[in-house]
């Protein structure tokens, strides 16, 4: 259960592309296309997990004066290996993703589960937290780029979907069109995320503030009326 609460967090509650926001830069730069979202999303995930199971093992003999050192060379180890192993297999792959595979060295995604996760946790829920924020990262820049790609032209995973005929919005693939499916897909998150919010809250009035943990609104309101 623990395990599984840890693996939903990174792809629910702290998503790092819709709740936390981190990422920004390969995200709006890759999603053009829905594989490369994959290809991006794949290939942080396995420097996330790789680079959270050696941290893990190492945080009780890293100082702390040195520790961010110690996690930037631990992650850029794993994404040299990652990027040969692009360039070895899928060069086309590594061609489209070009520069943003060596920046996932200083990817914030990657260094903030270092710092607030893997440096305090044990090896298995460090493993399973670099699996579950790689998977929200890669869902959510596959599906912001499946989004572009459909718009902008017109096609998914290279297979066209509106015939000839068919006139796309090009803007949806260039960076104005990667500012705007991005800026909706959070504001349509967050608008989920209240609404789940507030009828948890709702449901848990007879309980009152203690029952809700004031989510709900009702402790503002109630220090606004005594006031």
């Amino acid at each position: 259960m623990k395990l599984f609460k840890i693996f939903k967090n990174g792809i629910i509650d702290e998503n790092p592309t819709f709740r936390l926001v981190l990422g920004t830069c390969p995200t709006l730069a890759i999603t053009t296309s829905a594989i490369n979202g994959i290809g991006m999303g794949l290939a942080t995930t396995a420097v996330l997990i790789g680079s959270n199971v050696v941290i893990s093992l190492l945080r009780k003999f890293i100082p702390g004066k040195v520790r961010m050192p110690a996690f930037v060379t631990v992650i850029a180890g794993f994404v040299t290996i990652v990027q040969m192993l692009l360039k070895a297999y899928v060069p086309s792959l590594d061609k489209a993703l070009g520069i943003y595979i060596p920046l996932i060295v200083v990817n914030c995604i990657i260094m903030a589960r270092a710092e607030s996760f893997a440096s305090k946790y044990p090896v298995l829920d460090s493993a399973v937290d670099g699996l579950g924020m790689g998977v929200g990262f890669t869902l959510a820049i596959t599906a912001l780029g499946a989004v572009r790609e459909i718009l902008g032209n017109g096609s998914i995973f290279g297979q066209y979907l509106f015939g000839e005929s068919a006139s796309p919005a090009l803007a949806m693939i260039l960076p104005p069109g990667g500012f705007l499916v991005y800026g909706l897909a959070i504001g349509l998150v967050n608008l989920l995320t209240k609404r789940q919010v507030l009828a948890a809250g709702c449901g848990a009035k007879d309980a009152g503030c203690e029952g809700c943990g004031g989510q709900c609104g009702l402790q503002t309101a109630e220090k606004e009326g005594q006031s």
